[in-house]
C-alpha cells in the first residue's frame, strides 16, 4: 500500500496545481475587468482636466473656513454656496496641510471618479457571481465627453460617482452593519437631491436584508444621524432649509419643458438612443431568463442575480433624471444627468458572457468608438441658443489655455478688466464698489465686488473683502428675490443694482442709478421679512438667533421679494 501512495497522489497534486493556475487567472482578469475601466476615466479625465468657475467658489468657501471666518462665502455674511457640503469639507482636510485646494479639488475630483468606476466595475462582479463577464455599461460612459469633463472640473461629481458606485456595491454584498447605513446616508451630504437615492437604497438595503423592527430603527437611525444633525446646523447657522444655490435655482418649482429640453441637448448629439435600443435587445432575453429561472428549481435560481440591487439604481437612476427635468435641468451639457446615468448603468456596467450580452456589447462598443471619436454637441466652446453651455470649452476658451486652473481670463478682456480694478483698489487701500463692472469711490471698509462669474469674483476680492452677484449663489438678499421669466437656465435672476448699492453702497450714487429706487430700497430692507433676512444673515449667532433662525427657517427659504424697489416697499413696509 505504501509503494501506491505517491502515484495516487500525484494526480491529485496537478489537478490542485491546475485549479490553483485557474484560480490565479480568473482572480487577475476580475481585477483587469475592475481597474480598466477606471484607468480610461483616469486617462480620459486627465486628458481634458480642468476647473470650473463653480468650482472656485468652493475654494473662496474653504480658504474661509482655512481662515477662521466660518464656512461663509463672505466674512460677516452667513451664506451656504457650497451644495455639496461634503466636498466642501474634504477639502478643507486637503487644505489643511498646505495643499493647494484648486489643485487638490481638481485632481481629487479625478482619483474619486476613477474609484466610482472601480467600485460599480466590482459590484457587477459580485452581481454575477462567478460567471464570466465582458463590459457594456461601463462603454456608455467612458464614450460621453461630459463623463470626461466633470471627472474633474472642481465639482463634487467625482465625489457623488464615488458614493454612488460604493453604496450600491454595499447593497450587492448584502452588507448588514451600521456603518453601511451610515454610508448610504450620506447623499444628502453629497448633494441634496441625492437623498433620493439614498431613500431608494435604504429601502432596498431593507428588503434585501429583513432585519428586526429594532435593527431596522438602529440601522434608519445611523443613516440619518449625520443628515439630520447638519441640518439642524444649517438652519440655526444659514438660517436656510437647503444650500442657497438651490433657493436662488428655485428647486422646488417645476420648469418640465425647459427641463425636456436640457435632456434633448444631452441625449440628441450623442445618439443616445443607440446604446439604449441595444440594451433593451439584451434584456428582453434576459429578463425571460431570470423568469424562468424565478420559477425554476431552488439550484437554478441561484444562477439569476438577486433582483433588488438590479432594480434600486434603475429606480432611483429614473427618480434623478425625473427631478432634473422637473427643475428646468442646468446650465452645464449634461452634468446634471450624470449621476442618474451611472445608477442606470449600474446593474449592466459588467455583464455575463452570453449570446445577447455579447452581440450588445459589440453593438455598444462601435456606438462608444464613434461617438468618442466624432460625436460631438454644435456648440463646442460656447453657450448653445438654450442656455445651456459647453462649460469645459468657454473656460478653455476664456483662459487662453488647455487646462485652466488658476483662472486668468487671458482671453476674456472683460474678466481681465475686472480683476485689474479689484487689485488696484486693495493695493491703494481705496475701498470700492463694483456696478456694472464701473467703480465708484465708498466710504466702504473693505474692497466689494459685483461680478456675475462668481467663482473668479471671489479668487481676485481678497478673503477680507466682499464678492457679491446679482444671480444670488452666495448673496441672499439676491437668491431671494424674483426669478426673471425667459431667463437663461440657472441664471435667471439677476438683482438690480438699485437693491445692491442700497444694500452695500456708500457715498454718491454711480451714475445711472435712481435716487428714488435706491431710497424706496433702502427702506424696503429695513422692514418685514427684508430686515428678517438680514439679521439671520448678518446678526452675532447668539443662542438666541440660532433659535430664531431654526424657527423661521421654512418662512425665510420661501420668502421672495419683487425686484422692483418701489413695489417692494409698498409689499413689506405698508403703512409704514
Amino acid at each position: 500500500m505504501t509503494s501506491t501512495q505517491p502515484f495516487l497522489r500525484e494526480p491529485d497534486a496537478v489537478l490542485g496545481l491546475l485549479n490553483s493556475r485557474r484560480d490565479a487567472a480568473g482572480v487577475l482578469r476580475r481585477c483587469v475587468l475592475c481597474l480598466l475601466p477606471a484607468c480610461v476615466i483616469v486617462f480620459a479625465g486627465f486628458q481634458r482636466r480642468w476647473m470650473s468657475d463653480d468650482g472656485h467658489i468652493y475654494v473662496r468657501t474653504v480658504r474661509q473656513i482655512l481662515a477662521g471666518n466660518g464656512p461663509v462665502f463672505n466674512a460677516g455674511e452667513r451664506a451656504e454656496s457650497s451644495t455639496g457640503t461634503l466636498w466642501q469639507w474634504l477639502l478643507v482636510l486637503a487644505g489643511l496641510p498646505g495643499i493647494d485646494i484648486a489643485r487638490a479639488a481638481m485632481y481629487g475630483g479625478l482619483l474619486l471618479t476613477a474609484a466610482g468606476f472601480a467600485l460599480a466595475s466590482l459590484g457587477a462582479l459580485r452581481l454575477y457571481a462567478d460567471k464570466a463577464v465582458l463590459p457594456l455599461g461601463c462603454l456608455v460612459l467612458l464614450a460621453l465627453p461630459p463623463v470626461w469633463d466633470f471627472a474633474t472640473s472642481g465639482l463634487e461629481t467625482g465625489l457623488a460617482t464615488c458614493w454612488i458606485a460604493g453604496a450600491w456595491l454595499l447593497l450587492v454584498t448584502r452588507a448588514r452593519s451600521l456603518a453601511t447605513c451610515v454610508i448610504i446616508g450620506l447623499g444628502p451630504l453629497v448633494r441634496p437631491d441625492l437623498a433620493l437615492v439614498t431613500a431608494v437604497f435604504l429601502v432596498a438595503q431593507w428588503l434585501t436584508v429583513q432585519p428586526s423592527r429594532r435593527a431596522a430603527f438602529g440601522g434608519l437611525g445611523a443613516a440619518l444621524a449625520l443628515p439630520v444633525a447638519y441640518e439642524i446646523f444649517r438652519v440655526g447657522y444659514y438660517g436656510q432649509l437647503m444650500p442657497l444655490p438651490g433657493v436662488t435655482k428655485e428647486a422646488s418649482e417645476s420648469l418640465w419643458r425647459r427641463g425636456f429640453g436640457y435632456l434633448a441637448d444631452f441625449g440628441e448629439p450623442y445618439l443616445l438612443w443607440v446604446p439604449a435600443l441595444f440594451l433593451l435587445a439584451a434584456l428582453l432575453p434576459s429578463a425571460a431568463s431570470a423568469a424562468s429561472a424565478a420559477s425554476a428549481a431552488p439550484a437554478d435560481r441561484r444562477d439569476a442575480p438577486p433582483l433588488i440591487p438590479v432594480l434600486a439604481p434603475v429606480v432611483a437612476g429614473l427618480l434623478c433624471w425625473g427631478y432634473v427635468i422637473k427643475v428646468g435641468g442646468d446650465f452645464m451639457h449634461g452634468r446634471m444627468f450624470l449621476p442618474g446615468l451611472l445608477l442606470m448603468l449600474l446593474p449592466v456596467f459588467l455583464v455575463p458572457l452570453t449570446r445577447a450580452w455579447t452581440i450588445a456589447a459589440v453593438g455598444i462598443g462601435i456606438w462608444a468608438v464613434a461617438c468618442a471619436s466624432w460625436l460631438r454637441i454644435p456648440y463646442e466652446g460656447q453657450i448653445g441658443p438654450g442656455g445651456v453651455a459647453d462649460e469645459r470649452g468657454v473656460y478653455v476658451r476664456q483662459n487662453a489655455a488647455p487646462h485652466p486652473l488658476h483662472h486668468d481670463f487671458a482671453g476674456y478682456p472683460s474678466n481681465v478688466d475686472y480683476a485689474r480694478l479689484v487689485r488696484e483698489a486693495d493695493r491703494e487701500g481705496t475701498p470700492a464698489l463694483f456696478l456694472a463692472r464701473t467703480p465708484a469711490g465708498t466710504n466702504s471698509p473693505t474692497v466689494t465686488g459685483v461680478y456675475n462669474t462668481l467663482g473668479f469674483s471671489g479668487t481676485v476680492v481678497p478673503l477680507s473683502g466682499v464678492a457679491l452677484d446679482p444671480i444670488g449663489l452666495a448673496y441672499p438678499l439676491a437668491a431671494h428675490s424674483e426669478r426673471i421669466e425667459g431667463s437663461r437656465v440657472g441664471h435667471d435672476k439677476r438683482l438690480p443694482d438699485t437693491w445692491i448699492f442700497a444694500d452695500r453702497g456708500h457715498g454718491p450714487l454711480p451714475e445711472g442709478l435712481d435716487p428714488a429706487g435706491v431710497a424706496a430700497a433702502r427702506r424696503a430692507l429695513d422692514c418685514g421679512a427684508l430686515a428678517e433676512l438680514r439679521a439671520a444673515t448678518r446678526d452675532p449667532l447668539t443662542p438666541k438667533r440660532f433659535l430664531r433662525n431654526v424657527a423661521g427657517a421654512w418662512e425665510r427659504t420661501t420668502f421672495r421679494f419683487p425686484n422692483d424697489p418701489v413695489l417692494a416697499e409698498r409689499q413689506l413696509c405698508g403703512a409704514q
